[in-house]
């Protein structure tokens, strides 16, 4: 089947400070968020300018992968400029009739996978005569994505003295009631997580740790509401009182430097970790790894020239979508929060 182009699809981030507010409110808009929630996230990008990472890694990341597939690619986003909406416009324009889509997600669930459905849906309602989009599978456990991400945890781990430490997988929290509506029903649900612990099994294996755990950093919601535990700065904790001296946390929940990293590992994890005397290493994300770009291709390569999929574990490869009609085991769907559709 023939594609005219690839859409890179994220979340996007603030490119200045005036741009942080707007941007928090797209993210949490009918959530509930309280306001000095919005206030104090708020000032964590106000610490780097008002700049996210992301915008510019996922440019740099398009650039890589420009010279390995033979297609026009063009980036959007959900929560920020370059909006999803425009950027299909655009594509429009341009004559593209049907695309594929890489979202900027390795994992299932309702936040990392069935939203960039959403996103589909919403873009293709909001331009007349819009392209076809047929998004690309889950990825947490391609040998590409596994290796770049062993090789980060070795780098780090020479960072630290002596060969003594800890490895320790970091993934963004989601509520607990979401994290059991995600996957198939009949499969038990808890996909997001247990995907997030395959992927951290398969990087231990890799670097030969004999022990790993698995933890969860950057919860946002009210206080009453059970999220994935533990958290990353509440764990350190716990190994410290359990005599681990140092520590190589690796971000495996994510594909770049968002800011959830660059705020809530390097400075709040990494703080914690000073106050408590432990050594820590943060591993790198995949950034602008070339293994991450070839891994992009080789999804695209699955559709374009019937390229049989590598993967590393016996998980199914869901989330593969067309013109956003959803998976159909219509796994991870969204939890209904309390007073929604009043």
């Amino acid at each position: 089947m023939s594609y005219d182009a690839l859409l890179w699809l994220s979340f996007g981030g603030p490119e200045g400070p005036d741009d942080v507010r707007p941007f928090l409110e797209n993210v949490t808009r009918g959530r509930g968020v309280p306001p000095e929630r919005l206030d104090e996230v708020e000032q964590h990008y106000q610490h780097f300018g008002g700049v996210s990472p992301i915008n510019a890694l996922n440019r740099a990341a398009i650039e890589a992968v420009r010279g390995l597939v033979d297609l026009p690619i063009y980036f959007g986003n959900r929560n920020w400029h370059p909006m999803v909406e425009d950027t299909l416009a655009e594509m429009k324009a341009a004559g593209v009739r049907r695309a594929l889509v890489f979202p900027t997600s390795a994992y299932g669930g309702y936040s990392a996978c069935r939203q960039y459905d959403e996103d589909v849906l919403r873009a293709r309602a909001a331009v007349e005569d819009a392209p076809e989009l047929v998004k690309l599978r889950q990825f947490f456990d391609h040998p590409l994505f596994v290796a770049s991400f062993a090789d980060a945890v070795r780098a780090a781990a020479a960072r630290l003295p002596g060969d003594d430490y800890r490895v320790v997988f970091t993934a963004h929290s989601v509520p607990v009631s979401a994290d059991k509506a995600a996957g198939p029903p009949e499969a038990g649900g808890h996909l997001y997580s247990r995907q997030v612990a395959e992927a951290s099994r398969l990087v231990a294996e890799a670097v030969g740790a004999a022990d790993h755990d698995v933890v969860w950093q950057s919860r946002s919601g009210p206080p009453q509401v059970p999220w994935l535990e533990p958290d990353i700065v509440d764990h350190l904790d716990t190994l410290y009182d359990k005599g681990v001296r140092n520590v190589v946390v690796c971000p495996i929940g994510f594909v770049s430097d968002h800011l959830e990293v660059v705020w809530d590992l390097d400075t709040e994890a990494r703080e914690r970790a000073q106050e408590l005397g432990m050594g820590f290493a943060r591993a790198a994300t995949p950034n602008d790894d070339p293994r991450f770009a070839e891994l992009v291709a080789e999804l695209v390569a699955e559709h374009v020239a019937d390229a049989p999929p590598r993967k590393l574990s016996d998980f199914p490869a869901l989330g593969c979508t067309v013109d956003g009609a959803f998976c159909a085991t219509r796994c991870c769907e969204p939890v209904k929060r309390p007073g929604a559709g009043r």
